[in-house]
């Protein structure tokens, strides 16, 4: 499922307009963003948790020349599934 196709079933589901389900999915995407941007995690109960975490600088290899190069650190996503999540795939 894309964007898109995420959009059509919010308005289908929630008897809204194409756009106004467009508005609400930006929002929610939005605001999770902007949270996870100054650092606090996202605890949907039941969906999962939206966190970010520091990863460190190190070296790596170039695997084509074998030459060591720096990696710089930066923050990274994670997603940890809620148990209802987990149990909906099974």
């Amino acid at each position: 499922m894309n964007k898109t196709e995420l959009i059509d079933k919010v308005a289908k589901e929630s008897a809204l307009s194409k756009s106004a389900a467009e508005q609400v999915v930006n929002s929610v995407f939005s605001a999770i963003a902007e949270a996870m941007k100054s650092g606090d995690k996202v605890t949907l109960v039941g969906f999962g948790t939206f966190s970010t975490s520091e990863r460190a600088a190190r070296e790596g290899r170039n695997p084509q020349s074998g030459e060591m190069i720096n990696i710089p650190a930066k923050k990274v996503v994670k997603f940890k599934a809620g148990s209802k999540l987990v149990d909906s795939v099974k």
